[in-house]
């Protein structure tokens, strides 16, 4: 690529063809990484991959074995060997890499993805590491500072505050009590229930929902549920937005009084 437009949203693709690899790794291994890659003034290689065939399957992938052995500085505080379980089912992906100035070059193609854990002969000292950053994680760094001297001027109002805190216990707004349409109802049994609607029908013949609601302390969605199949909701008129019994049943009430359908 012309030097001259390297910022001009040109992109290098030299290494195409380079094979790369893709590895998922633990947080203490990436963080050691990047420890060395700040380090410029060491240039030594920070782990190592050692590849182990079975001889009597040379053919058959799984018997690669692949092990990482840590050999950076930073790795004495951590395990050192770690296992590399390979996988070659993944979407196409490529790597690319950015410099300061803003040219973009394409580095290589992933040819294989790895899954890094720890090596079994590290898991007692990596189970150990972990515990560590748990309790470490729990730990809460508060500390209390005693102000020598000072006469209130950090707990005062910040400018624009006043006026919307008032120390006045009589300002305090009053805890608001629970009304009883939002407090948890308990469903009557279905014909129990009928019994009672069919009673308030034949005390007045048309009904809001909130007042049924009101009148049998029940759900909302469960009276719903019983006046779509006794009932009639007037659209328009003016009993507008009530309920009243369907024919049959208004019929029924008329000439017993109540009845009970179950």
């Amino acid at each position: 690529m012309d030097e001259d437009h390297s910022n001009g949203g040109f992109l290098e693709t030299g290494k195409t063809d380079k094979s790369v690899w893709l590895m998922k790794s633990p947080v203490v291994v990436a963080k050691s990484w990047k420890s060395e890659a700040a380090s410029a003034s060491n240039s030594q290689p920070v782990a190592k991959v050692v590849l182990s065939l079975d001889p009597r399957k040379p053919d058959d992938p799984s018997s690669l074995q692949f092990t990482m052995e840590m050999a950076g500085p930073e790795a004495g505080s951590i395990p050192k060997i770690y296992s590399l379980n390979m996988s070659k089912d993944f979407v196409p992906m490529c790597v690319f890499s950015e410099t300061s100035q803003g040219s973009v070059a394409m580095e290589g193609k992933v040819e294989n993805k790895f899954d890094m854990k720890p090596h079994e002969q590290n898991l007692e000292e990596y189970g150990r590491l972990c515990r560590e950053r748990t309790n470490k994680s729990m730990i809460k760094n508060r500390q209390i500072q005693v102000i020598d001297k000072d006469r209130g001027v950090h707990m005062r109002p910040m400018p624009g505050m006043v006026g919307l805190i008032s120390s006045n216990p009589k300002d305090k707004k009053k805890t608001t009590p629970v009304k009883q349409s939002e407090m948890k109802r308990t469903r009557r049994d279905r014909g129990e229930l009928e019994d009672i609607m069919f009673k308030l029908f034949e005390r007045q013949p048309n009904w809001a929902l909130k007042q049924l609601v009101q009148e049998t302390d029940q759900p909302a969605q469960f009276l719903k549920e019983i006046l779509n199949e006794l009932c009639v909701y007037n659209k328009r008129g003016t009993n507008q937005g009530t309920y009243e019994l369907k024919p049959e049943y208004k019929k029924s009430v008329e000439d017993t009084g109540a009845c009970n359908f179950n």
